[in-house]
């Protein structure tokens, strides 16, 4: 493939938009904290299986890049499950280090014989599950949070108390099994829209509802089955949440889950929130991360996908040689990638220009216009993009047969 790499052009502003609203007077000042599930919820995906190794790889690549918190796993399942954990546990990382549970005391308890600083106390709350589930009644729902919470807390670890199914409980009920763990002195509620099916607006009105009557903190924990985890996530926040849950590449139940990538560049070029991450390691970690799963890492991922800096079209590479702006809200660098003008069939001639002039060729409009048909019509026979050794034979041909006639 035939590219061109621009490095100009970007400096460090603030992104503004032409409806832009008071941003900073909508979700406040406070950074939102980034709590990732890779290791737990990621590794759920079906068919995906993570080595000892990798899982603590990625538990230290998640600490590098500033991650607040990380959840290690599922202590209860044992063997070598408790064996990495507490690796991770007693690693020394910056980041939190959770390990998620059911809500049940002596699953909490393996979780903090590991070595965790907190734990996430995890229980359905919508009638559905708690009937055809767990074949119990929201009163025992309420009693058993209450007890798990309030173990949790006397071995002195950070709780989080997750709502399972909380998309499709009561309000009124949900505002009471928040209440009940509050009162037991749990740090916050994790909202999980377990089946991904709600959507922002949807969302931001449950959540509002939870932080004006529990005065918890709220983490968004939200599926993609839609395509709406991210903008799910974005509203939570705008409601008065704090924390999200994410995974690298959005790995996670069903169509996974808020991606890390997407939500660390959404909080930083759409919310102009300050962020902890590193982002010039975006692109390395969702590789790793990857590979690791057996998952292709495709070009159009949002973020870090190599087609995010990719222009082949010719109004489109004219404007970003022109300026990089025009088409990129950030430039490629920050999330530890490249740019590239791509040679093809929808290229047009400033490509053609600029690419001759990175090799000391200055061609004139009549040339390129002449280069770029035989281009157009050797990509479409071809069903592909140039490689730089044909265009430049192209080239050559062209002039030695324009000098011969």
């Amino acid at each position: 493939m035939t590219d061109i790499r621009i490095t100009d052009g970007f400096t460090k502003e603030t992104t503004t938009h032409a409806c832009e609203l008071p941003i900073e007077s909508v979700i406040g000042s406070e950074r939102v904290k980034l709590d990732d599930t890779t290791l737990r919820d990621g590794e759920q995906t079906a068919g995906i299986v993570f080595s000892d190794e990798e899982k603590f790889n990625i538990a230290v690549m998640l600490d590098e890049i500033g991650i607040d918190q990380i959840e290690a796993g599922i202590p209860e399942m044992g063997g070598s499950e408790i064996e990495t954990i507490t690796r991770i546990a007693n690693a020394g990382l910056k980041a939190s280090v959770l390990g998620w549970n059911r809500a049940n005391v002596n699953a909490i308890k393996t979780s903090i014989d590991c070595g965790v600083d907190a734990v996430a106390i995890s229980l359905a709350t919508s009638d559905i599950h708690i009937t055809t589930k767990l074949f119990k009644d929201r009163a025992w729902v309420l009693d058993t949070i209450r007890k798990s919470v309030a173990f949790a807390k006397s071995h002195g670890v950070y709780v989080s108390v997750n709502a399972e199914d909380a998309s499709r409980t009561g309000i009124d009920f949900l505002v009471e099994y928040a209440q009940a763990a509050a009162s037991e002195g749990a740090d916050r509620l994790r909202f999980c829209d377990t089946i991904g099916l709600m959507e922002p607006f949807r969302m931001y009105s449950a959540v509002k509802t939870l932080r004006e009557e529990t005065g918890l903190e709220i983490e968004m924990h939200t599926h993609n089955d839609f395509g709406l985890a991210t903008a799910n996530a974005i509203a939570g926040i705008h409601a008065g949440a704090s924390w999200v849950n994410v995974t690298v590449g959005g790995l996670g139940e069903r169509a996974g889950n808020a991606s890390l990538e997407q939500t660390a560049m959404a909080l930083k070029y759409l919310e102009n929130q300050e962020i902890n991450i590193d982002t010039t390691k975006l692109f390395e970690i969702t590789d790793y991360v990857m590979r690791a799963a057996g998952r292709e890492l495709y070009p159009s991922m949002p973020v870090v996908g190599k087609s995010m800096f990719s222009h082949e079209s010719g109004i489109h590479a004219d404007g970003v040689i022109k300026n990089p702006k025009t088409y990129e809200v950030f430039p490629p660098e920050e999330v530890g990638l490249e740019r590239h003008i791509v040679v093809g069939k929808h290229s047009g001639g400033a490509t053609i220009v600029q690419k001759m002039k990175e090799r000391g060729i200055e061609v004139g409009r009549e040339d390129s216009q002449a280069i770029l048909a035989m281009v157009r019509a050797k990509s479409s026979r071809l069903k592909r993009a140039l490689t730089e050794r044909e265009l430049f034979k192209m080239h050559d041909d062209y002039m030695n047969k324009k000098e011969g006639s």
